[in-house]
């Protein structure tokens, strides 16, 4: 959702009188003394380009702007944070026409992709709040290598901080086999890696039998137990990836 007005309501698209003679295309700074409608934060000097002209008979004309390179880059981590939370768009705002002033562009449509693709890497997970900080931080650009390179720091990473064996039971539903939603298993150790599945993990199931099984579809039977957020937290990655 692109940020328009208070940055949660659409204005209609019809063109009417605008203060100032803006064009699609053209570089405009926010005035002195302008501040983020929804978070309260200053946004004066906030520079990009208009990408919509648009007014609405109840609300002043509103112009969307896509910031430049520059201001992507000095964007406050809150709200770029909050924006993902909130499923806004934190590369454009919709801003009343009479906050704006034309101004000269600072940098090319070139700088603007490539900046705006380098930070979304860095927030990728930031939509899931806390867990997706936690998730964040486990990768550490990860998946830039590919989603095998995922996999294998995940591995990584649950190898270091998990405790094995543990107890845990299956949370998804199987197509096939002998262990079904809701068996208890124990988790002893990790055994490879595969495209389809992910990480797969050696367990013991009821009658002492053993078994192959996809960690993704497991989860720490205690919630107060070390091993549940991370084992969490890998799941909810597998099934948002």
């Amino acid at each position: 959702m692109t940020h328009v007005g208070n940055r949660k309501r659409y204005a209609k698209k019809q063109m009417g009188k605008l203060p100032v003679s803006f064009n699609v295309g053209n570089s405009v700074v926010v005035k002195p003394g302008v501040n983020d409608p929804d978070y309260g934060g200053d946004i004066s000097g906030w520079q990009g380009r208009i990408t919509e002209l648009m007014t609405d008979e109840k609300e002043p004309p509103t112009v969307m702007i896509a910031w430049d390179s520059l201001t992507l880059k000095m964007l406050p981590e809150s709200f770029i944070k909050e924006s993902e939370r909130e499923g806004l768009d934190w590369k454009r705002m919709g801003v009343s026409a009479d906050q704006v002033e034309l101004s000269q562009p600072r940098d090319t449509l070139a700088a603007v992709k490539r900046t705006a693709k380098e930070i979304s890497a860095q927030y990728e997970w930031a939509h899931l709040g806390e867990e997706g900080e936690r998730i964040q931080k486990v990768l550490d650009g990860a998946n830039k290598k590919g989603e095998m390179a995922a996999f294998k720091t995940w591995a990584k990473y649950l190898n270091k901080i998990l405790t094995f064996p543990f107890e845990a039971e299956v949370t998804e539903w199987q197509e096939r086999g002998p262990l079904q939603t809701g068996d208890r298993v124990t988790i002893l150790s990790f055994e490879d890696i595969e495209d389809m599945y992910g990480i797969l993990a050696n367990i013991k199931a009821k009658r002492g039998k053993y078994y192959v099984f996809p960690l993704c579809d497991l989860k720490a039977i205690y919630p107060k137990s070390p091993n549940y957020q991370p084992l969490d937290d890998y799941a909810v990655w597998f099934a948002n990836r």
